[in-house]
């Protein structure tokens, strides 16, 4: 192959590799991340935005009433309900620092849904059947709908005032 055929083939090669095609990601990983803060979100921005994409995509899913941190904002993505397909069939996620860049992509990328929030709840409660409370003092990452960090920041008196409030009626 002459110079002049192996520059041209490389040119078409960097054409090709630079023209969009996204790479693949690993299932129920990240696959794009988003560290801007504008300062002006409507929730809290992630609380280290240098960890906005290195948490674990298994995450428990809502519960505890209260939560200590924000980590991430995320937007699920689904192949099956047209996502790119950088997962083969499994799903994977966009993380953001704020809420709002979230939901643009979500609302411009096919097979996304509304963000989530990844929280860090330092202590919880657990309600193991309905109006049975318990106060769990342990770390835990689950993912939350945004509009639930309006009021469940935990102050230091937040589980006791909780389970004082819904604590079973003596007869």
């Amino acid at each position: 192959m002459s110079r002049r055929m192996l520059a041209a083939a490389l040119i078409l090669l960097a054409l090709v590799g630079a023209s969009g095609c996204t790479p693949p990601v690993e299932p129920f990983s990240v696959s794009h991340v988003d560290r801007s803060v504008s300062h002006a979100s409507l929730y809290p921005t992630a609380v280290d935005v240098q960890k906005i994409g290195k948490y674990s995509g298994g995450a428990k899913s809502g519960a505890g009433y209260f939560y200590d941190d924000v980590l991430e904002y995320r937007v699920w993505l689904h192949p099956e309900n047209g996502a790119e397909p950088l997962a083969g069939n499994e799903d994977y996620f966009a993380a953001f620092a704020e809420y709002e860049p979230a939901l643009e992509y979500s609302r411009s990328h096919k097979g996304a849904e509304a963000p989530l929030v990844l929280i860090r709840q330092v202590e919880s409660i657990n309600e193991p059947s309905p109006g049975v409370f318990e106060w769990i003092k342990e770390e835990r990452i689950t993912e939350w709908q945004p509009k639930w960090l309006q009021d469940g920041h935990r102050e230091p008196d937040s589980i006791p005032r909780f389970l004082q409030q819904h604590a079973p009626t003596q007869r």
